[in-house]
């Protein structure tokens, strides 16, 4: 009688990413119109990354462009890492942003249009690999933001009357 082979291991589904938030811009979500979400990698330097593991980093300012086909991140501040040393770099430096070239051809059009920008919504660790989601986002008029702060008082008044 022949040996029987052990069989294969059972499929698993694939290992899901583990994702850590570093940052969130809850301010952007309240001044602009957000019509579109986009998932990009930062290449980082340095102690930069040690930094983010730490919460150091500030969205508020920042917004995203394109240079020569490619996607730059401006303004963000990334404090120096404390422990660091002259391998630290520049708190407010320009950063690449990593995304495909479809991709940013496809924002360069939308871009084109009057008013509208990239900024960043939320920076986080997916995996060991830093992330920041930006948003294709058109500045809100005064009463556009009333009526979302009204919007927002009635669903929480339901809520509460529960």
């Amino acid at each position: 009688m022949p040996a029987k082979r052990p069989s294969a291991p059972p499929a698993t589904a694939p290992r899901e990413r583990k994702v850590k938030a570093i940052a969130d811009n809850r301010k952007a979500r309240h001044d602009y119109a957000i019509s579109e979400e986009l998932e990009v990698g930062i290449a980082l330097g340095g102690t930069e990354v040690k930094s983010l593991r730490a919460g150091k980093v500030q969205l508020s300012d920042g917004y995203a462009q394109i240079k020569a086909d490619e996607l730059w991140l401006e303004n963000v501040h990334i404090a120096p890492y404390v422990h660091g040393n002259r391998f630290n770099m520049e708190d407010k430096r320009s950063r690449k942003l990593l995304a495909h070239a479809r991709e940013i051809a496809r924002l360069k059009v939308k871009l084109a249009d009057k008013g509208a920008t990239l900024i960043p919504l939320k920076m986080y660790f997916k995996g060991n690999k830093a992330k920041v989601l930006l948003g294709l986002a058109r500045g809100k008029k005064l009463y556009d933001k009333r009526d979302a702060i009204k919007q927002r008082d009635a669903r929480r008044d339901l809520r509460s009357g529960d």
